[in-house]
């Protein structure tokens, strides 16, 4: 266990890193002098050679400095669920949309995985003819398969739903299969001795057993569906945070693709960080 102090530690050096992070980014947006009617630095040069004090005047740069970001970001926030039209969508909407269809491709992957491992974890012969289709479709990116779901599947809503579906059920697959599989030989002995049906034995011995490992391949495939989601929806989507980072991009709102860029991590850190309180729950000392 961590103890406090290391943990009060970590958070000062956090809030340090944040600062130097801030600081840096003041300094790298600061304006600065750039010469009037001068189109090279060879006629800036000219100029003090001919003994006259070329014109300067101030510039910014585009990248917004982190007090306009705030002002920018606090005005996105103040009406995060407005709906105008498709194109002007508060990013609250946006980002419940995409957890939406997280949701329910995460939820299906769930549901074929979790079983099939178990199936794959007790019968040898079939982990081993069909491990070769796993590792071949397990490293696919997800923006290989959109093409082949919106010519298959034709709706970029379902598509999107399909990629997270792909992309998610593999580590979980392959985390319940090595959970099962990984299972004590005296463990399952017992239970043929005590007579133990099949299912009494899943309920009793093989899930608990197997659930540390189940969990983290869950915890796994959620952070990959939140990748998949966000990756998916800036090619086909209409609605989402991958759809709001793009179109605020083609606005050239940067303020905005940043928040959304944060409120991407900050999700993600809080699905993860319920996903590691889940996976401690299950967790046991042999």
């Amino acid at each position: 266990m961590m103890r406090r102090t290391d943990k009060l530690k970590g958070f000062a050096l956090s809030v340090l890193l944040t600062l130097a992070l801030l600081l840096t980014w003041q300094y790298l947006t600061l304006p600065f002098e750039t010469h009037v009617g001068s189109s090279s630095a060879q006629n800036a040069e000219y100029e003090m050679l001919m003994g006259h004090t070329p014109a300067t005047q101030q510039a910014s740069h585009n990248f917004p400095s982190p007090r306009q970001f705030a002002v920018d970001a606090w005005q996105e926030l103040k009406s995060p669920f407005h709906n105008t039209n498709a194109n002007n969508r508060g990013i609250g909407w946006q980002l419940g949309a995409s957890l939406y269809r997280v949701l329910i491709g995460y939820g299906l992957a769930v549901i074929v995985a979790v079983p099939l491992g178990l199936l794959l974890g007790q019968l040898p012969i079939l982990r081993a003819g069909l491990n070769p289709f796993i590792q071949i479709l397990r490293p696919i990116s997800p923006l290989a398969w959109m093409p082949i779901a919106l010519y298959t599947i034709k709706d970029a809503e379902e598509c999107g739903i399909f990629v997270i579906f792909i992309c998610s059920i593999w580590p979980i697959l392959l985390n319940t299969s090595f959970g099962v599989s990984r299972l004590r030989k005296e463990w399952l002995d017992v239970a043929r001795t005590l007579e133990l049906s099949w299912a009494r034995r899943l309920r009793l011995i093989i899930l608990p057993a197997a659930a540390p490992t189940i969990v983290t391949g869950m915890r796994v495939g959620l952070g990959i569906a939140w990748l998949a989601i966000v990756a998916a929806e800036m090619l086909v989507g209409s609605s989402g945070i991958g759809y709001f980072v793009w179109n605020q991009w083609n606005n050239l709102s940067l303020s905005n693709v940043i928040l959304a860029v944060l409120l991407i991590g900050v999700t993600g850190m809080i699905l993860d960080t319920a996903f590691a309180a889940l996976q401690r729950s299950v967790s046991y000392a042999e």
